[in-house]
């Protein structure tokens, strides 16, 4: 089935294909200058690290629902071991299988297609099984800098946690940032917190996937006008789950990742976040985020780390 035309005036409206020249393979990351990385460095006062990541475990976040991400399986592969003969120096080392998506990760451009287009209007055909992606790979994003803003919409809205299947559009996101009390601007990375992770923390880890609150299809329009580098959450599949137009399935991803050029990231923890931005009412933050460099990856783990 082709996608409706109403997805279609909306990839139009935030379409950033050529914004950046024909070879551009970072779409919004342009957006992160070394103005905004100065103007970012400038929100750390008290120096105070909050971690966004999920342990990395077997047993993780994933059920099984998509074939082949899986949870690390983690095994040593050689314990206390005096490689260099007796009496030398032991070593321990450990390997490690997993979905680059598997836990707190960010999407690469190329993690989704649509009328077998990709970010920058290349052919889908350039993800092959041995060359992977041959443009936009994950290892183009290179270092992931800037200010990071925590638009809380739970909080804003007085809940905990928002229902499962409710949509986030423009007026959550515009609640938020009155909460936060600055203007989301160029080149910044916004964390929409939800709240649903904390389904994922209680131990249910198939309430957490469904149904679950998220980005509506009316909230790219939002970013896109503000000029956002990247957007992450605390949920499974970042947009509103089941889709709120019947049959429209990952219509968000699709015009983040392949309209906008615009990273998105799941799974990202932001309750010790949001504790600690409401007990300093200071939402904006300096946020390292960069992604592993897997060569051509349509995705990587990551480890963001907020400091106020």
């Amino acid at each position: 089935m082709s996608l409706p035309d109403a997805f279609h005036e909306i990839a139009r409206r935030v379409n950033n294909w050529g914004r950046w020249g024909a070879d551009d393979e970072i779409g919004t990351l342009n957006l992160i200058t070394d103005g905004v990385v100065r103007e970012a460095a400038a929100c750390v006062r008290t120096g105070r690290r909050v971690p966004l990541a999920l342990p990395l475990r077997e047993g993780g976040v994933q059920t099984g629902l998509i074939p082949g991400r899986v949870d690390p399986l983690h095994v040593m592969v050689q314990i206390n071991q005096e490689i260099f003969g007796p009496g030398t120096v032991a070593c321990s080392d450990d390997a490690v299988t997993m979905g680059l998506q598997a836990g707190t990760h960010w999407d690469a451009l190329t993690h989704v297609s649509h009328s077998d287009r990709l970010y920058n209007g290349r052919p889908a055909s350039t993800i092959t099984a041995h060359g992977r992606a041959a443009f936009s790979g994950i290892d183009k994003a290179r270092t992931v800098v800037s200010r990071g803003v925590l638009l809380d919409v739970a909080r804003a809205r007085g809940v905990e946690r928002l229902d499962g299947g409710r949509p986030v559009g423009p007026e959550d996101l515009e609640a938020a940032e009155t909460l936060a009390g600055t203007r989301v601007r160029a080149g910044d990375i916004v964390l929409v917190r939800t709240g649903q992770i904390r389904v994922l923390l209680a131990g249910d880890k198939h309430a957490y996937g469904h149904p679950s609150p998220g980005l509506s299809i009316r909230a790219p329009e939002w970013f896109h006008a503000r000029d956002v580098a990247a957007v992450a959450n605390d949920t499974l599949t970042f947009e509103i789950f089941p889709p709120e137009i019947e049959d429209l399935w990952l219509p968000v991803h699709a015009l983040h990742l392949v309209e906008m050029g615009m990273m998105q990231g799941q799974n990202w923890n932001l309750e010790e976040l949001s504790t600690a931005c409401g007990e300093t009412g200071r939402y904006a933050f300096l946020l390292s985020a960069t992604p592993e460099p897997f060569t051509g990856g349509t995705g990587s783990p990551v480890a963001p780390v907020a400091v106020l």
